[in-house]
């Protein structure tokens, strides 16, 4: 029995009849039947654990290798595969890697497709086990994808490819196929580099197969071109196989990629897969980072290129999760900005790197933007201070504070980034204030306000650092430390002090003032108690010359305390007086306030300003104004709470008027003086009032003067002694020129003067020269009546003021002392005619009677009460409000007598009698006055009248006076007389608000009442307005009873339908304003109009429409009179709770009468609203419907003024509403409203389309918004898409409505998201189109028919409408619809842009239809591609439009289209453009040929290039098209497309062939530009022409030169010279040198003048290229007869060549000069024998004697001796001595003919001397010919002038002497 075999032997036994088997096979066919069954098995025996057994199959596997070299055996790829799978044993994994690589190639494509599922299937878990061998199998997937053809995008088969590939459940190998061709994405092949941006060196590893150099050579074996291979993964990776989170990465790679094929796939990849992923995510965060900025360890990677890196800060900057990752934030800030950033990424200054640097910088700055608005407080306050630390390292290393523009080079970028800098700072800054800018020394603050003052980048770099300031300014909002508002307060004083110019101690050249930023911080970050910020206010106003005009707004604002409180208000409140009494808001202490603005330290200190000019004027006047608010705010506080703008006013009415508020001023003023133990600042403020009033140069005065008038009235004389010595001083104010100056220093003369501290003796003097001057009031003229003036005053003040000091209340003041002037002023008022000698003598009349030392009782008989009562009367009927006033005064020291005669009744008559003064302020006064008139110094109105410290005069009760007078007012109050009735509500206003407190009043209050309700229905407003007023007085002096039954009534009125205030009907009642109802003779007014227009015409129902019609007029009236002067605090104060709660339609029909067109009406209902609704936001939602309901009902109702006022109240009501509220309602809103916008009403249809606007807003947040809202906003874009597109809309011929319609729709499409526009799509884009056109002004075709009318061109006019429609906002409209489309829509799409494309009849809608389909080719390819075949033929078609601009439009959407069109349309349009320009007779056409090929060539490069065969010979030749336009537009095609002229070589055959076909066309366009085509093929050959290609050019050129001649033949010609020149097989034939001879001979015999010039110079260059034959005959033969024509013909003139005549003497000249080269260069010594050659050079010389003799031309004679002295060069050596008689005497001529042309230019001397040097060598042949050549020479040297000629001169003779 034999042994047991062994396992060892048995597995050897085995593998050796495999062996066998392989070695048995005699053909390819059964080899590769034996490895399909044995190969797979075999390889695994190398898993054997023998080494015998895996050598042995080692070694089979080597005979293997040596057999399957044949390309046709096909191996078991498929079994290799599925055996790598199965098996982790590297030996058997590294042989099936092996066969798999050798036989995929010979697979058929099919076959190679199916192996995709195996090769991916388990590839992430095979690359786990082993990266090495999976690189191959990544390589080979590349490979397959070559091969790959993928379904359309969103088909079927595109969405099952996922399936089929197994990736559905094999998810891994999903991502890790979508990771490694990201990876692809990233790779650049370099073998040299071991990692690259983003990858590490495993990563470049594997992509390059393991240092596999022929990985990615494409000529190697197995190598594949890596470009082509990125193309066709990154359209794989596109496919359905992947999600598109498994796309994000490798889509954001793409997007960035420098080449277009990627980057179009790239941006739609990743705009589809930005919504799939989150940005949140901290794994794609960390991917993102670490790309960014590579990987530490040394086989790291490297960060990636830039502009990866800014579509990565892109992504970054809507992560609010990345700015925690602060380490990477400071990293890429600082790396970034850096000059020298580390990594790959390197930033050039120059071209395209130096852009993409730029742009990142700028994304930088964005990120850096993003950091400070999204971070958490504590991750910004950890990277912020760094951060800002590099923003200002990088903007000092541009140069600061000066801008150094070499060092960053003289780039917008850097300015623009410089900026960005600037702004970020800012930015965080204010994110994080407390980290950076809040310390104490206020560094970062201090550089902003250096950089501010001192950099000189530019205006924009300024705008930024103001931003950047601005945002800064929101850190020192709250409350800062004592030290750090200390730092704050020098540092902006400091800043307020810059001037630009200066030059700081720094070195700093201020170059901009920072005070309007240094007043704004001191306005805002300064609470308004600091008394330096206000200081800094006062700075900024200056002196009000030098000063800008925002500076001095800004600090006025500081000094009024409502405009602090607008600049500064509290946060999350509203401004009210509760919040606004925080710290913050507080006035200025007044102690401190006066010490800053007066105290010792100021400019303006008072102890030493004295009647000097005044420093800074317009802001002392400003500082004194702010310190007597503050002054008097603080006497009042706290009951003054005024907060609006007319804080100031107010407080001076309520100073002047109200007496309780003056008597707490006084005490406050009192307590003020007592409590100072120096100087009081009372005292100081007084003393700087009384400077601003006596300063020369004060601008102010008034004002200055008002507070300190005021001041002196209110302090106690313990004060105003303060002043007393300094009374002299007002000498020069009483006399001013400035009559309120006058008046005010006089009064506080009067004051001062009378007080008794002041001096008697100074003022006996100053009263005696006042009364020396007012004595000699006759004699005045000019300007003595201004002294006469002020000096009666100033006695008339101090008279009156010092009798009341010197005498009790109770007693009648001394008369007697004032009697001379009381006669002298009243002289003054019945003599004088002197307006300002009247005025004097009024005013003292009132201040004398006022204070009771002038009244009837007291005149001379010379002066009657009487007639000083008349007097003034009639100076008071003049409009004279003194005069009034005087009247009053006077009637209040006359007995309580009501006599006819009696002076109080007068006065009493003549004051009633004013009303017919028709001046409302008058009528204002009047009333004052009836009021003390009557009852004394009771009134009110004499509040401020008493300026001296003490109580008032006593004055008698005069109840029946006061009784009287009002009963009076009463009853004129029911007159019907316009004026009156006037008059009248403005007395009695006057009486209840001045005399309403006294018994006599009070009882009549209710009269008052019902006299003021009947005004509330005046036509007058001014008439409500005192009406209303007077209702709230009565309202606020009456009892609880009569407060009730006012707002029982005014409720009553408001919601009736009749105007129940009226009063009664007379036949003078006016009910109509004057020329309402004109009439043609006039117009009716009156009720008696009325009754005599029915009468007239004979109908009595008149009287009744006109009734109604007033009625209706008054209704709206009264209800326009409810908010005047508060009437509406009747409503607020009222106990109306229960009677309005009962009444709950007052709220719907209120809320509408807000809106009423009438602004009175609006205006009260508003008010009345405000006071009756507390809650206003709870009231309306209660009653939410019922307003709704009644505005809905009324919106059509009948009355314009309501359907308006619906309008705008349904805006207002939805605009405050949650949608919710509402929803119900829109659909009937938005039906009625376009309804109401047809109004036949303008205004109403304004009102419809505001409201329309309001609606469309809130379409457009429903449709932004995503949420339920969105529910509807289907249905209401059907309802409003059509009324917007429709002639109501769009095409509404009223441009408002176009621009509202047009706005409207921009809005919806800019704000939509896709799922509610997306089913609108196709038809909004066809339709907006279309109304581009529409939308286009109508004059424009007009003015592009008659354009050169204009000094313009038709082309010019259409390039602006171009560019308005690039730039119109419908066409971004349209591109955003287009970012909606899907596969669905886009099929709908194409049915409207057909549409459009072929009924667009204007310029707009045809370009915009083009521009379309260029965002379709370029921004939507995927969607697009399928139908891009269809729109290219489609846009052929529209190329031919008579328009260029809409030709050019198309031909460049064609270039576009071609991206995406087949191979075969593109062929198409290739033949269309051929058969366009070889075919049709337009030369337009051709234009427009080249306009599409060029696009094509721009914008479809690749497509372009892989066609250059079929299109290149085409564009060579019509590059040398003869019309310009098209020409040019080929040249560059051409140009962009070639690399250079050996291009011209690669297509040779082809251009000579097509150029060839078309020589013999009966278009000569066509024949002559073949002919060029030609030609250029001969200077592109160059000089070293091959045979091959001078037998190709041969025929051509030979073909090109037949037939007559034509403009530009010369070209051909020239080109034939340079062909034969060139040195080739044709060329050296000498048949083809007889041909070219017969055409050179030929050609010269032309008679074109223009084209001979040329053939001359080319048969010139000819005869000296055959230096072997001779042609000096036949050169002769043709040139003999033509230069004899020219010189014995009639003489050219020199201008241009004109069809039909003789040539120009330029062009006859040419002929000559190059006839003349032609025929001395023929002449070839080699040739001929000595006879023949003395005969042609006699010839010739007498042929060149003629024309030197018969021509001076400078060209002739040039060329002339040029050709001779190369005649001369050939002559050498051809004469040996002894020579015949004959030779000599010709080279004698020679010689002489040389110089023939010492009277030529230096230039042609030059040549002759030269040409002597030349012949120098044949003068010693004999010697006379010697001796005449020295002789010739030496008399041209005597007699030259020029230095060079000379030279030459003298190098000939030297010639000579060496011969």
């Amino acid at each position: 029995m034999a042994p047991t075999e062994s396992a060892e032997a048995r597995e050897l036994g085995l593998v050796g009849k495999v062996e066998l088997r392989i070695a048995l096979t005699d053909s390819d066919t059964k080899l590769e039947s034996i490895l399909n069954t044995y190969l797979p098995p075999l390889l695994l025996k190398l898993a054997s654990d023998h080494v015998s057994v895996r050598n042995k199959v080692i070694s089979i596997c080597q005979h293997v290798n040596t057999r399957i070299k044949a390309p046709q055996i096909k191996l078991p790829v498929a079994g290799l595969l599925k055996q790598y799978k199965e098996n982790v044993n590297v030996l058997i994994r590294h042989f099936d890697i092996l066969y798999i690589q050798q036989g995929l190639d010979r697979l058929a494509v099919s076959a190679r497709l199916d192996l995709l599922p195996l090769l991916v299937d388990g590839i992430h878990r095979n690359f786990l086990e082993s990266a090495r061998h999976t690189s191959s199998l990544f390589n080979l997937l590349l490979k397959l994808l070559h091969s790959l053809t993928l379904p359309p995008r969103g088909s079927a088969d595109d969405l099952g490819l996922r399936q089929q590939l197994g990736f559905a459940k094999g998810l891994e190998d999903a991502q890790f196929v979508a990771s490694w061709i990201g990876r692809l994405l990233l790779y650049t092949s370099d073998p040299s580099r071991k990692r690259l941006p983003g990858l590490n060196v495993d990563d470049c590893s594997f992509l390059q197969l393991y240092d596999n150099k022929d990985t990615w050579q494409p000529g190697v074996a197995g190598g594949m071109n890596l470009v082509e291979t990125k193309v066709v993964a990154v359209k794989f990776l596109a496919s359905g196989a992947f999600t598109d989170t498994e796309r994000f990465l490798p889509a954001l790679f793409a997007s960035s990629d420098s080449n277009s094929r990627l980057s179009d796939i790239g941006d739609d990849m990743l705009k589809r897969a930005i919504p799939a992923i989150s940005l949140e995510s901290e794994e794609i965060l960390n991917h993102l980072f670490r790309l960014y900025l590579g990987t530490t360890n040394v086989d790291g990677s490297l960060p990636v290129r830039a502009p990866l890196q800014t579509r990565i800060l892109g992504l970054l900057c809507k992560s609010k999760r990345a700015t925690s990752y602060r380490t990477e934030s400071i990293q890429i800030v600082r790396d970034g900005l850096t000059s020298d950033p580390q990594g790959d990424t390197t930033f050039s200054t120059t071209g395209k790197q130096s852009l993409e640097a730029s742009k990142l910088r700028a994304q930088i700055f964005t990120y850096a933007n993003w950091l400070a608005r999204m971070s958490e407080t504590a991750d910004i306050d950890m990277v912020a201070p760094s951060l800002v630390s590099h923003l200002r390292g990088y903007i000092e290393s541009q140069g600061w504070p000066t801008y150094d523009e070499e060092a960053s080079g003289q780039s917008n970028h850097e300015v623009s980034l410089r900026s960005l800098g600037y702004e970020s700072i800012g930015v965080l800054a204010k994110a994080s204030p407390t980290a950076i800018i809040m310390d104490v020394d206020l560094d970062l603050l201090r550089w902003l306000f250096d950089s501010l003052a001192a950099d000189s980048a530019g205006r924009e770099v300024n705008l930024s650092i103001e931003n950047a300031l601005s945002s800064v300014l929101g850190a020192f909002g709250g409350s800062l430390s004592k030290e750090l508002e200390a730092s704050l307060e020098g540092l902006l004083l400091h800043n307020m002090q810059r001037q630009p110019g200066d030059t700081e101690g720094s070195g700093n050249k201020i170059v901009r003032s920072t005070q309007f930023t240094a007043v704004r911080f001191a306005n805002r970050c300064l609470p308004f108690s600091n008394t330096k910020a206000r200081w800094m206010n006062a700075l900024a106003i200056g002196d009000g010359t030098n000063t800008r005009r925002e500076v001095l707004e800004e600090g006025r604002k500081g000094l009024d305390p409502y405009w602090y409180r607008m600049l500064n208000p509290a946060k999350q409140e509203k401004i009210t007086e509760k919040n606004a009494a925080s710290s913050k808001y507080d006035f200025p202490r007044l102690v401190d306030l006066i010490e800053q603005f007066f105290g010792r330290e100021s400019v303006w200190n008072p102890t030493t300003l004295q009647d000097i000019p005044l420093p800074m004027s317009d802001a002392y006047s400003a500082a004194i104004r702010f310190c007597h608010n503050v002054l008097l705010h603080q006497g009042l506080s706290p009951n003054f709470s005024v907060l609006d703008s007319e804080w100031e006013r107010q407080l001076g009415i309520l100073v002047t008027n109200d007496g309780e508020a003056r008597g707490k001023i006084q005490d406050y003023l009192r307590i003020l003086a007592a409590n100072s133990t120096t100087r009081s600042p009372l005292e100081l403020l007084l003393l700087a009032e009384f400077n601003g009033i006596v300063a020369r140069n004060s601008k102010e005065t008034s004002s200055c003067g008002d507070c300190v008038l005021q001041l002196c009235s209110l302090s106690p004389d313990l004060v105003v002694s303060k002043l007393v010595g300094r009374v002299g001083l007002l000498r020069g104010s009483i006399t001013s020129t400035d009559k309120s100056l006058r008046e005010t220093a006089s009064r506080l003369f009067g004051i001062l003067a009378s007080h008794p501290d002041c001096s008697q003796t100074e003022i006996q003097g100053m009263m005696g020269e006042f009364q020396s001057k007012s004595s000699a009031w006759q004699e005045a003229v000019g300007s003595q009546y201004v002294d006469v003036h002020g000096a009666v005053l100033a006695i008339a003040f101090i008279s009156s003021r010092r009798s009341f000091r010197t005498h009790s209340s109770t007693t009648p003041m001394n008369e007697m002392n004032n009697k001379p002037f009381i006669d002298l002023i009243l002289d003054m008022l019945t003599s004088s005619h002197d307006k300002t000698i009247l005025d004097a003598a009024i005013v003292s009349i009132y201040e004398l009677s006022l204070f009771r030392s002038l009244s009837p009782k007291s005149l001379l008989p010379t002066h009657s009460a009487v007639a000083i009562v008349k007097k003034l009367a009639e100076h008071a009927e003049k409009g004279n409000e003194n005069a009034v006033k005087a009247l009053g005064a006077f009637a209040m020291q006359s007995d309580e007598d009501f006599a006819e005669e009696s002076v109080l009744n007068q006065i009493i008559d003549t004051l009633f009698k004013l009303h017919s003064v028709r001046d409302p302020a008058m009528q204002f006064a009047v009333g004052e006055t009836l009021t003390y008139a009557a009852a004394g110094w009771r009134s009110k109105a004499l509040s401020a009248a008493l300026d001296i410290e003490g109580s008032p005069p006593a004055s008698a009760s005069r109840d029946v006076a006061l009784s009287s007078v009002i009963g009076r007012i009463l009853e004129d109050c029911k007159t019907t007389k316009p004026a009156l009735r006037q008059a009248s509500v403005i007395w009695l206003l006057c009486y209840v608000q001045f005399c309403g407190h006294l018994p006599s009043v009070q009882e009549r209050l209710r009269d008052c009442q019902t006299a003021f309700k009947g005004f509330l229905v005046d036509r007058d407003s001014l008439n409500q307005e005192t009406a209303s007023r007077g209702l709230s007085l009565v309202y606020e002096q009456g009892d609880r009873e009569l407060k009730d039954d006012v707002v029982r009534d005014l409720v009553g009125s408001f919601t009736g339908t009749t105007a129940n205030m009226s009063g009664t009907i007379s036949a003078e009642t006016q009910l109509f304003e004057p020329g309402a109802l004109p009439t043609g003779d006039g117009s009716i007014t009156t009720y008696k109009d009325i009754m005599s227009l029915a009468a007239e015409v004979g109908q009595p129902s008149l009287v009744y429409k006109f009734m109604s019609l007033a009625a209706n007029n008054a209704i709206w009236s009264s209800r326009a009179a409810f908010g005047r002067f508060g009437l509406s605090s009747i409503f607020s104060d009222s106990s109306v709770d229960g009677y309005l709660a009962q009444n709950p339609k007052l709220y719907s029909a209120l809320f509408r009468y807000r809106f009423d067109p009438n602004t009175n009406v609006r205006t009260s209902m508003n008010d009345i609203w405000t006071a009756l609704v507390r809650e206003p936001t709870a009231t309306i939602d209660e009653h939410f419907d019922s307003i709704m309901d009644d505005l809905l009902k009324n919106i059509l109702g009948k009355e314009w003024r309501t359907r308006q006022a619906c309008c705008a109240a349904i805006a207002d009501l939805v605009q405050s509403r949650p949608a919710a509220k509402y929803e119900k309602y829109i659909s009937e809103i938005w039906t009625l409203t376009f309804k109401v916008c047809d109004d036949i009403k303008e205004s109403v249809r304004t009102a419809a389309m505001a409201l329309a606007r309001v609606l469309v807003g809130i379409l457009t947040r429903g449709l932004e918004a995503g949420d339920s809202s969105t529910r509807t906003a289907g249905a209401m874009l059907k309802n409003v898409l059509p009324f917007l597109l429709s002639p109501s809309g769009l095409e509404s011929p009223a441009q408002d409505v176009q621009a509202f319609s047009l706005s409207a729709l921009l809005q919806i499409i800019k704000k939509s998201n896709k799922a509610a526009l997306r089913p609108f799509v196709p038809d909004l884009v066809g339709r907006l189109i279309l109304l581009l056109s529409s939308l286009e002004p109508e004059g424009i075709e007009y003015i592009r028919l008659r354009a050169e009318q204009y000094g313009v061109t038709g082309q010019q006019i259409d390039d602006a409408r171009l560019s308005g429609v690039r730039g119109s906002p419908m066409l971004e409209a349209i591109e955003r619809c287009l970012d909606f489309l899907d596969e669905n829509s886009m099929q709908e799409l194409r049915v409207a842009l057909e549409k459009a494309i072929t009924s667009g009849l204007g310029l707009p809608s045809r370009v915009g239809a083009s521009r379309v389909l260029v965002s379709l080719s370029t921004r939507h390819n995927f969607l697009f591609r399928p139908h891009a075949n269809y729109f290219l033929n489609l846009a052929r078609k529209q190329v031919l439009d008579r328009n260029d601009t809409i030709s050019a439009s198309y031909s460049a959407a064609c270039g576009y289209l071609a991206r995406l069109a087949s191979d075969e349309e593109i062929i198409k349009l290739v033949e269309y453009c051929r058969k366009l320009y070889f075919e049709a007779d337009d030369e337009r056409h051709r234009l427009v040929a080249g306009e599409m090929v060029f696009a094509t060539s721009k914008y479809a490069t690749d497509r372009f290039s892989a066609l250059a065969a079929e299109i290149l010979p085409f564009v060579f030749l019509a590059k040398h098209d003869s019309y310009d336009r098209a020409k040019s537009v080929f040249q560059d095609t051409w140009n962009e497309t070639v690399g250079g002229s050996r291009t011209v070589l690669l297509y040779l055959q082809e251009i000579i062939s097509l150029a060839m076909q078309y020589l013999n066309s009966p278009r000569w366009a066509l024949k002559h530009t073949a002919a060029f085509t030609i030609a250029e093929t001969i200077n592109a050959a160059g000089a070293e022409m091959s045979d091959a290609t001078a037998q190709t050019i041969w025929p051509g050129i030979e073909k090109a030169m037949d037939g007559k001649t034509w403009e530009g033949k010369e070209k051909i010609l020239q080109g034939l010279i340079k062909f034969a020149r060139a040195k080739n097989a044709v060329t050296e034939d000498e048949g083809t040198w007889a041909q070219i001879q017969r055409i050179m001979l030929r050609e010269s015999k032309r008679n074109n003048a223009t084209y001979r010039q040329h053939a001359l110079a080319c048969l010139a260059d000819y005869v000296e290229l055959r230096e072997s034959i001779e042609l000096a005959t036949e050169v002769y033969e043709i040139t003999a007869p033509i230069i004899e024509e020219v010189l014995t013909g009639p003489e050219a003139m020199d201008h241009d060549m004109q069809s039909g005549g003789l040539p120009s003497k330029t062009v006859n000249e040419e002929i000559v000069a190059n006839a003349q080269a032609a025929l001395l260069r023929s002449i070839n010594p080699v040739g001929l024998a000595n006879e023949d050659l003395l005969s042609s050079l006699s010839r010739a010389l007498a042929l060149t004697v003629t024309t030197l003799s018969g021509t001076g031309s400078r060209s002739v004679h040039n060329a002339i001796i040029e050709a001779e002295q190369s005649l001369f060069r050939k002559l050498h050596g051809v004469f040996r001595p002894p020579v015949s008689e004959s030779v000599t005497q010709v080279l004698i001529e020679f010689v002489k003919s040389l110089f023939s042309t010492r009277d030529q230019v230096e230039q042609t001397r030059t040549k002759a001397a030269e040409a002597a040097a030349a012949f120098a060598p044949l003068a010693g042949v004999d010697e006379r010919v010697r001796v005449a050549l020295i002789e010739e020479i030496a008399g041209a040297r005597a007699q030259e002038r020029s230095v060079t000629v000379q030279q030459s001169l003298d190098r000939a003779r030297r010639a000579i002497s060496d011969t």
